[in-house]
């Protein structure tokens, strides 16, 4: 056996990663296993945040264009910078992905990147290094599963 852990959380999306640091301010010691080379899940990365972020400038741009005269903005030319647009929502998730990870460290919750699989109850594998824990929870929240004939480009 490699180290021991009073929990190991599989899964670092929104209610993995809340679990790790609620049980690591209570004292206990943590580990985290992902498997994505980021923190934070589907929604963290690919899904909740980047949408909010986006969906954010494009209300921005709505309100520019059409709403702003209405307050005695008057804007000559709204113009869509698509290239920011993304790099701004990519700043979004940045910055989000550092947090987690600057809450991981701070609290002293070890992450474990790998796929995490149950040996048996208080083992858990993570790529080939076995690890002993007293408690274990499952959070491996949303994996998206396309439909027959269509890419998924993230």
């Amino acid at each position: 056996m490699s180290e021991s852990f009073d929990l190991i959380v599989i899964g670092a999306g929104p209610g993995g990663y809340v679990c790790a640091l609620r049980a690591a301010q209570l004292g206990l010691r943590v580990a985290c296993v992902e498997k994505n080379p980021t923190l934070g899940g589907t929604c963290l990365n690919i899904g909740c945040i980047p949408s909010k972020a986006l969906l954010q400038s494009s209300e921005n741009f709505e309100e520019a264009a059409h709403e702003f005269a209405s307050h005695g903005i008057l804007i000559d030319s709204v113009k869509l910078d698509l290239a920011r647009m993304i790099a701004r929502k990519a700043d979004v998730v940045e910055a989000n992905v550092k947090g987690v990870e600057f809450l991981f460290r701070k609290n002293k919750i070890t992450w474990l990147k790998g796929t995490g699989k149950i040996l048996a109850p208080g083992k858990v594998d993570v790529d080939g290094t076995a690890y002993e824990t007293k408690n274990i929870v499952i959070a491996t929240c949303s994996d998206s599963v396309p439909l027959p004939g269509v890419d998924v480009d993230e």
